[in-house]
């Protein structure tokens, strides 16, 4: 069977994708939410109002570079696990992704990983910074992960 390979240009096209001058600046919400589909979470949840899906519901999310903090609330409330806080300045030499993670066992801090793209496929090694276990009736856990700088526009994941 042939393996799928996700275009990543499709992400960059999107109205969730900021510009690299703001990704540069500090955490900011990335949306890489390509589906026509009716939800609206992450606009009802942000404290900013930096999320706008407006009507009809089914447009794909924008993010007002301006108003975005990085502070995370869109990525535990999106259904489709389609947000994650890029922070470029983690320090450095290393950027970070904090992402929604729903498996178990749950990874350990200083855990070495590697660093996947969206696809899949092995970029470079990293490491488990923080993990936030999910809160009440909920099964989202949140991993913040580091790896080189250099990566930041291509790793999406990661596998212990």
């Amino acid at each position: 069977m042939k393996k799928l390979r996700i275009d990543e240009t499709l992400y960059i096209k999107t109205p969730g994708f900021l510009s690299e001058q703001r990704i540069r600046k500090g955490p900011v919400a990335i949306i890489e939410c390509t589906q026509d589909i009716p939800c609206n979470p992450c606009e009802t949840i942000c404290p900013r109002k930096a999320i706008k899906i407006g009507l009809p519901i089914t447009n794909p999310p924008e993010i007002d570079e301006a108003k975005c903090s990085g502070c995370g609330l869109c990525v535990l409330w999106c259904p489709g696990l389609a947000i994650f806080v890029l922070n470029y300045n983690f320090d450095k030499i290393r950027a970070s992704l904090t992402i929604p993670y729903e498996m178990l066992p749950l990874p350990g801090k200083n855990e070495k990983i590697k660093c996947l793209d969206r696809n899949g496929k092995y970029v470079c090694k990293g490491k488990i910074e923080k993990v936030t276990p999910p809160k009440k009736n909920s099964r989202t856990s949140l991993i913040t992960f580091s790896f080189q700088k250099k990566y930041f526009n291509t790793v999406r994941g990661f596998k212990k």
